[in-house]
C-alpha cells in the first residue's frame, strides 16, 4: 500500500503513490552512465613509444600503468612537470591522470622495456610501473542485458500504451484483432422506452423483438422466426441510438455496442478478425442484442469507393460482416441492430432479408412527438408556473430529438445569464431563434444606409409571406444580426409531407421578396440576397426537372432516389433536354420575379411602413404585421397564428421595452 503524508492543510491525508515510470526512468539513467560515465573523466592525449622514452630520459614521468592484455600504457606526469606539457592540453594544465597514453604492439615485453628505461636513471628518480590485465567481465555482461533490457523498455512503453488505447484491446499488441465493443451485461440505470418520447412507428417495430427476447417460444411454437437484424435508418439526432438502448434496456439482455469506424483499421485484416471476434462473443452470451452505430462506415456498397482496389481492407471487412450475419440461426438469441442516416449507399447484400429483414424508419418528430420529447428533456428543470409545452412544441417544427435538447439547455442558460429564478417561455422562444439563427451581434456596426436596406430586405420577405395565402405566416422580423446574417425572418412552415405548385410558387415567391424590396429601394440589386437566390434556385430546379411541373417537360422526373448510379458522372438527359430545363427554369423564376414585384407594387405604402418599422425598433412580430397589412391571408394561416398570439403579445412588450 502506498504511504500517506498529512499535507498540513485541515488535517487531510494525502496519498503519496509509485509511479513506475520512475523506475523505467531510473533504470535507463544506470545504463547509460554504465556505458558512457563509468571511466575515468581524464582525457589522456595519445603519444608515441619515441616520446615516451624522451619522457623517460627527461625525468617528468611519475607512474606507468601498462594493460598488457590491451597492449596499452598509461602515463601519470610529475605535478611539477605539467607546464612542460601545457601546449598539449590547449594552454590548460589537467587536474586528473593519466595525462597520456600509448599504444605497442603484440610482441612488446614490458618488463623487459621499462627496466632498461628505469636503469638509465639516477636512484631516486625511478618511474613506478605497475603491469595489469583488463578485466572485461563486467563490459560482457552488460552486452547481453542492455540490448534485451531496451527491448523490454521499449515493449512496456509502446504496446501496452497501445493496447491501453484501442480501447478494449487486452494490452496486448497480439489483440488487436480482438473486437473493441462495449458490453453492458446488466447496466445499473436502463434506458427504457419510457426515456424514448415520441417514435412512435419506431417503438411498435422492436417492441415485438424486445417480446422475442423476452418470451422466444411464442414464437418458434409457431414456426415463425424472429428477424434476424433490424436497421434503424433516419436523420441524425432524431434518436435511434437511443432506441437502441431502451430496446437492451427492455429485453434486459447482454447488450454489444460498438460503432461501424472500429472495425476498419490501418492494419489488414484486423477488421475481418474483430467482425469475427464480435459475433463469436454474442454467440456466447446468447440471448443478447449487437448494435453497430453508424453501420455505414463499413458497409458502404462495394465497388463504389473511389480510389480504393478491389483488395479495400473495408470490403474485406464488410464481407466477412456479410458471413457472420448469415452463419448463425435465426433463433439463436443474437438480434443484430443497426443505425444510419445514409442507408442509400449501404451495399444491397447487407439490406437484403435474411439479414437486415427489416427497415424502421426514425423521421424526424411532429408536433405531438416534440411536446413529449419536450416533457422528457424539461423533467430536471425548473419551469415558471403556466408553462405552455404546446407552443414551444409549434415554433420548433423540423427539430429532431438531439435539437430539442439542445434547445432546453440554452433556455436553462439564458434565464440563468438573466438571474431568473425559474425558466420562463421567452427563454425557450430566444434558445430557439438563437439556435436558427445564431448569436446576437448586438455590437456589430452598420452604417445607417446598410441598416435601412437590411431593413426593406427583411421587409420584402415579410409583406410577401403574409399577403400570399399559401405561405408560411411571419412570426417574426428582426435586423439585428445575427451569425452571418444581418437581418432574419422567422416563418412558421405548416409540417405537411406534399406541397402542390401554388405553394411551392408562393415559397419562392417569399423568397425573392429581398432582392425585388432592394430593387425598389436601390434601383439596383446588392449582395445580400445570395442566400435567398441558392434557395430559390434550388427549388425551382427541383420543381422542374424533379417533381414534373414544367409544362414543355410534363410528368418526367430525373432525381436518383436508389444511388445506383453511383458515381457516373453522366447526366440521365440529353444536351437538349438539358436545355429544356435551364429555359424552363429561368421563366420559372422571372414568372415569380414579375408577381413579387407586383404584389409589392400594390402595398408599397404597407411595405415602407413596415420597413421604417424595423428601422425604429429593429424587430417587429406578427402582431404588427397584422396591424399594418390585415389578416393573415388564408384561413389556415388564421389558424396557425392564433395559437401563438399569446407569447407574440409577450414578446411584443419585451421587445418595445428593449428598443426604449
Amino acid at each position: 500500500m502506498a504511504p500517506k503524508k498529512n499535507n498540513g492543510k485541515n488535517g487531510k491525508i494525502r496519498k503519496i503513490g509509485f509511479n513506475l515510470s520512475w523506475l523505467y526512468i531510473l533504470l535507463t539513467g544506470i545504463i547509460f552512465y554504465l556505458m558512457f560515465g563509468g571511466s575515468n573523466s581524464a582525457n589522456p592525449q595519445k603519444i608515441e613509444w619515441d616520446e615516451v622514452k624522451e619522457m623517460f630520459a627527461a625525468g617528468d614521468i611519475k607512474k606507468i600503468n601498462f594493460i598488457r592484455n590491451d597492449f596499452k600504457g598509461e602515463i601519470t606526469i610529475k605535478p611539477e612537470c605539467l607546464e612542460k606539457y601545457a601546449s598539449r592540453f590547449g594552454g590548460s594544465v589537467p587536474k586528473k591522470s593519466p595525462h597520456f597514453n600509448f599504444l605497442v604492439s603484440g610482441s612488446f615485453n614490458a618488463e623487459e622495456m621499462f627496466g632498461e628505461l628505469n636503469a638509465a636513471l639516477p636512484e631516486g628518480e625511478k618511474v613506478k610501473i605497475e603491469i595489469t590485465n583488463n578485466d572485461r567481465s563486467l563490459s560482457k555482461v552488460l552486452d547481453w542485458i542492455i540490448f534485451p533490457l531496451m527491448l523490454i523498455l521499449m515493449y512496456v512503453f509502446m504496446f501496452r500504451s497501445i493496447g491501453r488505447n484501442a480501447g478494449n484491446g487486452g494490452g496486448n499488441i497480439f489483440s488487436v484483432g480482438k473486437s473493441t465493443g462495449k458490453v453492458v451485461e446488466k447496466p445499473q440505470n436502463p434506458v427504457t422506452f419510457k426515456d424514448v418520447a415520441g417514435l412512435y412507428g419506431a417503438k411498435e417495430e422492436v417492441v415485438e423483438i424486445v417480446d422475442f427476447l423476452k418470451n422466444p417460444k411464442k414464437y418458434t411454437v409457431l414456426g415463425g422466426k424472429i428477424p434476424k437484424g433490424a436497421l434503424l435508418v433516419g436523420p441524425p439526432g432524431t434518436g435511434k441510438t437511443m432506441l437502441a438502448k431502451a430496446v437492451a434496456g427492455e429485453a434486459n439482455v447482454p447488450f454489444f455496442s460498438i460503432s461501424g469506424s472500429d472495425f476498419v483499421e490501418m492494419f489488414v485484416g484486423v477488421g475481418a478478425s474483430r467482425v469475427r471476434d464480435l459475433f463469436r462473443q454474442a454467440k456466447e452470451k446468447a440471448p443478447c442484442i449487437v448494435f453497430i452505430d453508424e453501420i455505414d462506415a463499413v458497409g458502404r456498397a462495394r465497388g463504389k469507393n473511389a480510389g480504393f482496389s478491389s483488395n479495400d481492407e473495408r470490403e474485406n471487412t464488410l464481407n466477412q460482416l456479410l458471413t457472420e450475419m448469415d452463419g448463425f440461426d435465426s433463433n439463436s438469441g443474437v438480434i443484430i441492430l443497426a443505425a444510419t442516416n445514409r442507408a442509400d449507399i449501404l451495399d444491397k447484400a447487407l439490406m437484403r432479408a435474411g439479414r437486415f429483414d427489416r427497415q424502421i424508419h426514425v423521421d424526424l418528430p411532429d408536433l405531438n412527438e416534440r411536446k413529449e420529447i419536450f416533457e422528457v428533456h424539461t423533467r430536471k428543470l425548473k419551469l415558471a408556473e403556466g408553462f405552455d409545452m404546446e407552443t414551444i412544441a409549434k415554433n420548433t417544427p423540423g427539430f429532431s430529438g438531439a435539437d430539442i435538447a439542445n434547445v432546453c439547455n440554452e433556455a436553462a442558460l439564458t434565464a440563468a445569464r438573466r438571474n431568473k429564478p425559474a425558466i420562463e417561455q421567452q427563454d425557450f422562444l430566444d434558445a430557439v431563434d438563437r439556435i436558427i439563427g445564431g448569436i446576437e451581434r448586438k455590437k456589430t456596426i452598420m452604417s445607417k444606409e446598410e441598416k435601412e436596406l437590411t431593413a426593406y430586405h427583411e421587409a420584402g420577405h415579410a409583406v410577401t409571406g403574409w399577403l400570399l395565402p399559401y405561405a408560411s405566416p411571419v412570426m417574426k422580423v428582426s435586423i439585428v444580426p445575427r451569425g452571418q446574417a444581418l437581418g432574419l425572418t422567422w416563418s412558421l412552415p405548416d409540417e405537411r409531407v406534399i406541397q402542390d405548385r401554388n405553394q411551392l410558387m408562393d415559397e419562392l415567391c417569399v423568397l425573392m421578396g429581398g432582392r425585388v424590396a432592394e430593387e425598389m429601394v436601390r434601383g439596383v440589386p446588392c449582395s445580400g440576397a445570395l442566400n435567398d437566390l441558392e434557395r430559390l434556385t434550388r427549388m425551382a430546379y427541383a420543381m422542374v426537372s424533379y417533381y414534373g411541373m414544367s409544362d414543355k417537360l410534363g410528368n418526367m422526373s430525373f432525381y436518383d432516389s436508389t444511388g445506383s448510379r453511383g458515381f457516373d458522372l453522366s447526366k440521365p438527359y440529353s444536351e437538349k433536354t438539358a436545355e429544356v430545363i435551364d429555359s424552363e427554369v429561368r421563366k420559372l423564376i422571372d414568372e415569380i420575379h414579375d408577381r413579387t414585384l407586383a404584389i409589392l407594387s400594390e402595398h408599397k405604402s404597407e411595405f415602407e411602413e413596415v420597413a421604417k418599422e424595423l428601422i425604429e425598433r429593429e424587430m417587429i412580430m406578427a402582431s404588427d404585421l397584422e396591424r399594418i397589412l390585415g389578416p393573415k391571408a388564408g384561413v389556415h394561416g388564421q389558424e396557425r397564428l392564433a395559437a401563438g398570439s399569446e407569447t407574440d403579445a409577450e414578446t411584443k412588450q419585451e421587445t418595445e421595452v428593449e428598443a426604449e
